[in-house]
């Protein structure tokens, strides 16, 4: 099988082989903040920088990493990455950091960043390696604002907080659909994304 280009290994990350997709990984954040899009959006960039970043840094150290301590290492550095981000976040977006709770915190445990970080960079060079972590974090990027987008437009009727849609309640004409707010509206949109996703590319359907 012919080696994958750099630009094959990018792009398909994010739509042929999206880890939340086709391995349905990261998806108790992808419940729990894809109630608005602006805390969706902030998830999205912490989770694409952290694993981008620790992919590269394992790369780069990959062959000095003893083999029996090398998930000891991988969790160090993701988690030394994930505070680092977490406290940006409340110098800076003190506000968003406090409706994310701790979902920014639990991204030392998302197993698209374990999964990347021992599956691929631990065995590659590491440009290939920032290529890998960023484009499945830009995939997990995809679903989650996909999501946020279709929950925040129809439940609240407003797109980052900005109104699109009035409410009745603030004298509009539309009518919030209410299951939209609620976390569970998000297990339906992720499937719908699924199903649509592997009409696109069948290779990413379980054979019988």
């Amino acid at each position: 099988m012919a080696e994958e280009t750099r630009g094959q290994l990018f792009f398909k990350a994010i739509f042929e082989r999206n880890p939340i997709t086709v391995l349905v990984l990261g998806i108790c954040s992808a419940l729990a903040v894809t109630g608005n899009m602006a805390t969706a959006l902030v998830m999205s960039i912490c989770l694409t920088l952290v694993t981008a970043i620790a992919s590269t840094t394992i790369s780069l150290l990959r062959e000095n990493i003893p083999n029996t301590v090398r998930i000891g290492i991988q969790i160090t550095i993701i988690a030394t990455l994930v505070i680092l981000v977490d406290q940006v976040l409340k110098a800076y977006f003190y506000d968003l950091s406090r409706q994310l709770s701790i979902y920014v915190g639990l991204i030392i445990t998302n197993c698209i960043v374990m999964g990347r970080a021992e599956g691929f960079a631990m065995s590659n060079p590491p440009d290939k390696a920032f290529l890998d972590g960023l484009g499945n974090g830009l995939g997990y990027s995809f679903i989650l604002m996909s999501v946020a987008f279709f929950r925040e437009l129809f439940g609240a009727g407003t797109l980052f907080g900005v109104t699109v849609l009035p409410l009745v309640t603030r004298d509009g004409w539309y009518q919030g659909n209410g299951m939209m707010l609620l976390p569970a509206s998000a297990f339906f949109l992720v499937a719908l994304l699924i199903w649509l996703l592997r009409e696109i590319y069948p290779s990413q359907r379980e054979k019988e």
